[in-house]
């Protein structure tokens, strides 16, 4: 026995050395039995997933929108108030239908189609405040009202500006419908500069087109993109049912907004009047004019005297641009002619001949179709400090080393409407409104006839090149 204890010490040192060096070696791999069954899934997904947490159920700035904006979108009752008996008058039955608040102290958006015919209209806010409301004004052509109720520090939504719209843009459908207060639904912008003939030949049919469902009820009632700014007042819808069908259509915001400032300064609107015919461009005509591209509008005929005759416009002449703003097709350009005023200038880019041309075009009053000058109402000083400038006639040194007249802008308030339209001193005008203009005292002239719109156009002496600056007169 004693001469197998070496062999049996030895092997149990060895067994023991090799339990140990085994322990070291996965003391951190070994795992123990979970004490419940394990579930095997065998359907789960072979491609990679990404945790539900990373991409929220919904968007948090269409949430974010829609609880700000339906603050603002209100519930409207018109009604006809009809003679009564002697008890007194009683309320024939009217429509409803849905409004925007657009202003602090109670100015209220909505269709002309909502309150037409009536004279009584309630209004119902989201918190449940109800108002009664009067009419201000309203605008068959464009199909819009405005309406104002006694209020102060009211819920209220900012206007966007609707040309920046993206077709393939989210938005929100803000309103009542079948009386289902601040109902929102959401969407894309399916097209834009819409035409579908639903007001009369005068009309401004321009339509931003969406596919948020709209209903009887959203009429009047709030577009809105992500940012909670009002882009347009949800109009018609396009249906063989009565009932939404999958398209949807909004008066945009930069029509809506020039119409409502209209109604509320004057009583109604007040059309810039161009004085042609137009029809849209085609494949063969896009060719014969040398355009790059199907799109843009003919002139068929130019009214006598009209501000298009005035500024120089033929019929032939295809419209490729108004104010830097490309025309794709005729309501694009009906829409852009329509958010402008009589004396408006706005520049017009052609083609005539094959050939690229430019012209200034001041709008006339609609309502006579001439021309005629159209004066602002104020002193050229007074404008020139509203505006935040002053200018001075050129030096004698000055006049010798340019190549061109004009009047030098010698001072630019901080933060006035000039410097958010990004003119810097030391700017030379040449013209103003298309104008040709050599001093101070010819400058002013124009000014007096300048109306609601400044075109100026001119040089700087350290830039090269031509510079031109579009400016509104409040």
């Amino acid at each position: 026995m004693k001469k197998y204890t070496p062999f049996i010490v030895t092997g149990l040192l060895s067994a023991g050395l090799a339990l140990g060096l085994f322990s070291l070696i996965f003391k951190n791999q070994t795992s123990a039995d979970s004490p419940s069954a394990r579930t095997i899934l065998t359907n789960y997904s072979p491609f990679p997933t990404s945790p539900t947490s990373i991409v929220p159920i919904g968007s948090p700035d269409l949430v974010k929108a829609s609880n700000e904006s339906k603050l603002a979108v209100v519930y409207i009752e018109s009604s006809l108030t009809a003679a009564g008996n002697y008890f007194g008058s009683r309320n024939a039955e009217g429509s409803t239908g849905s409004g925007v608040i657009i202003s602090a102290n109670g100015y209220i958006a909505t269709n002309h189609h909502v309150i037409e015919g009536s004279d009584a209209f309630s209004i119902l806010l989201d918190d449940g405040r109800e108002y009664e409301a009067k009419l201000i004004g309203s605008d068959p052509s464009s199909d819009l009202a405005l309406l104002k109720i006694d209020g102060k520090d009211l819920p209220h939504l900012s206007f966007g500006d609707s040309d920046s719209l993206m077709v393939g843009e989210w938005v929100l459908a803000i309103g009542n419908p079948f009386r289902l207060y601040s109902t929102v639904t959401a969407g894309i912008v399916s097209a834009k500069s819409r035409n579908i003939n639903i007001l009369d030949d005068s009309a401004i049919e321009s339509f931003i087109q969406t596919d948020a469902a709209v209903n009887p009820g959203n009429s009047g009632g709030a577009l809105v993109n992500t940012r909670g700014q009002l882009m347009g007042i949800n109009t018609a819808i396009m249906t063989f049912s009565g009932q939404y069908e999958g398209f949807s259509f909004a008066v945009p915001s930069n029509i809506a907004k020039k119409v409502l400032e209209d109604i509320r300064e004057f009583g109604s609107t007040k059309r810039g009047w161009l004085g042609v015919v137009i029809r849209p461009v085609d494949a063969t005509t896009a060719k014969a004019a040398g355009l790059s591209e199907v799109s843009g509008v003919i002139i068929e005929r130019v009214n006598e005297s009209s501000a298009a005759d005035v500024a120089g416009l033929e019929p032939g002449d295809v419209v490729t641009k108004i104010n830097g703003q490309k025309i794709i097709t005729s309501p694009d350009f009906i829409g852009k002619l329509g958010q402008h005023r009589p004396g408006d200038v706005l520049q017009f880019e052609y083609m005539r001949g094959g050939k690229k041309k430019e012209a200034i075009v001041k709008l006339s009053d609609s309502r006579t179709g001439t021309l005629g000058d159209i004066s602002s109402g104020k002193a050229p000083d007074d404008i020139l400090v509203e505006l935040g400038m002053a200018i001075r006639d050129l030096h004698p040194n000055e006049e010798s080393r340019l190549p061109k007249g004009g009047v030098i802008v010698s001072t630019i308030e901080r933060g006035s409407q000039i410097a958010g339209a990004n003119m810097e001193e030391k700017f030379i005008i040449t013209r103003i409104n298309g104008v040709p203009v050599k001093n101070v005292e010819a400058f002013k002239q124009e000014l007096k006839r300048a109306g609601s719109g400044l075109y100026l156009q001119g040089y700087y002496e350290e830039y090269p090149g031509d510079f031109a600056y579009s400016l509104a007169i409040k």
